[in-house]
């Protein structure tokens, strides 16, 4: 069975009105007739208890709290204690902690410290100078800062506690977005490419087919690896442990361009990029890609990395028509280039994409280099691989 989490109940206004409890001395010397003017004493009780009860229910609602109602109200009830403890002494002095622990439901800050202590020293000196008081002044005074200091505390931590809450479940709930965007990403920029390799693929095979038929039967081969392929890295996508380099997708990318007719040039200046910002320039050109087989109608595509020790810059260049993934002329931009500006954006790069200079398409992707570590050290310190940048002889060009 799934196990619940406890629910922490925040204390509500209710919680302290029972120490309106410590006023019975008070109103037992009233009924008792103990209590000189006992008209004044009852309508003291009375506004005293009434302004306490407001005073609680105020403090507890953040806005009600901090305002000049509150203040006033507050300062209505000193008044009051002050006056009922010098006129009467005695049990009307337990009206110091009482006001004390108002002050805690209002104040924060400085403002309380300075006046518990204030409060404190002030329940003092009317109990010596009353000299009928019902304990120890000193106990009387320490009574009083304690009372208005642990409720403060308690409030404070209770708030905290709520607002830490509220923020866990936003974190659980922006988690959960961030993961849903993430694998719409994945699965868009998967499938689109997979299935314009299809299309590609099978086109070939038809034209293919009525003249070569084992050049057709290998075109049907590649489509069946393609298959296998993108059921591998959809589950990978699924998982969230999908990390392609962007030596990886050109080496996929140059029979699917061949196939469909184009040229693939490769330009490559300055170290490796690190193995994080090779991963997202991978999905850079795999949208590229994508885009220039699906739409652009393109004879020739060239791919330009430039690596500096500030900045690692990728642009995707087609001769084709100009015009965005599946827009009309005079329109740039697709699902797949938005996800990837996304993505960039999230590493403090940036993404542009639009008809070039000299015609064609250009979808240029950049990220910061200092971001990313010391990445021509790691690739110097470790063996060539297949698909590695670091594996390739250095040089401007790499036609394919």
């Amino acid at each position: 069975m799934p196990r619940r989490t406890a629910r922490i109940r925040r204390p509500g206004p209710y919680t302290l009105l029972p120490t309106l409890l410590l006023g019975l001395g008070a109103f037992s010397n009233l009924w008792q007739g103990e209590t000189p003017n006992p008209w004044v004493g009852a309508l003291g009780l009375l506004a005293f208890n009434s302004l306490y009860i407001s005073v609680m229910f105020r403090g507890f609602d953040r806005r009600a709290r901090e305002t000049a109602t509150s203040y006033a109200l507050l300062a209505a009830m000193g008044a009051i204690t002050f006056g009922l403890a010098i006129g009467y002494g005695g049990n009307w002095l337990l009206f110091f902690p009482l006001f004390s622990l108002a002050c805690g439901t209002i104040l924060r800050g400085r403002r309380l410290v300075v006046g518990l202590f204030v409060l404190a020293a002030c329940a003092c000196a009317v109990a010596v100078w009353r000299g009928d008081h019902v304990s120890e002044p000193w106990t009387i005074g320490y009574g009083t800062f304690i009372s208005g200091g642990v409720t403060a505390a308690i409030l404070t931590l209770s708030e905290t506690v709520t607002e830490l809450r509220a923020t866990r479940e936003e974190l659980a709930r922006s988690a959960v977005e961030q993961e849903r965007l993430r694998f719409s990403r994945d699965l868009h920029d998967l499938l689109g490419h997979t299935l314009s390799v299809v299309v590609v693929k099978s086109e070939a095979a038809r034209r293919l087919a009525p003249h070569d038929i084992d050049a057709a039967v290998a075109q049907v081969s590649d489509i069946e690896s393609v298959g296998r392929q993108a059921l591998t890295e959809i589950r990978e996508a699924v998982t969230g442990y999908r990390e392609g380099s962007l030596a990886t997708e050109l080496d996929r990318a140059r029979p699917v361009l061949t196939a469909a007719g184009m040229e693939t040039v490769v330009h490559r200046s300055g170290p490796p990029p690190a193995p994080r910002a090779d991963a997202l320039l991978g999905w850079v050109a795999r949208e590229a890609v994508t885009n220039v087989v699906r739409h652009s109608g393109a004879t020739r595509c060239v791919f330009a990395l430039d690596c500096t020790p500030e900045r690692i810059r990728l642009t995707v260049t087609d001769d084709g028509s100009g015009t965005g993934p599946g827009q009309p002329a005079g329109r740039v931009g697709g699902t797949g280039l938005k996800g990837l500006a996304e993505r960039l954006a999230a590493e403090g790069g940036s993404l542009e994409s639009g008809p070039g200079a000299g015609g064609g398409f250009v979808v240029a992707a950049e990220l910061p280099a200092g971001a990313w570590g010391a990445s021509a050290e790691a690739g110097a310190g470790r063996a060539p691989r297949r698909g590695d940048w670091a594996g390739r002889a250095p040089g401007k060009r790499d036609c394919g």
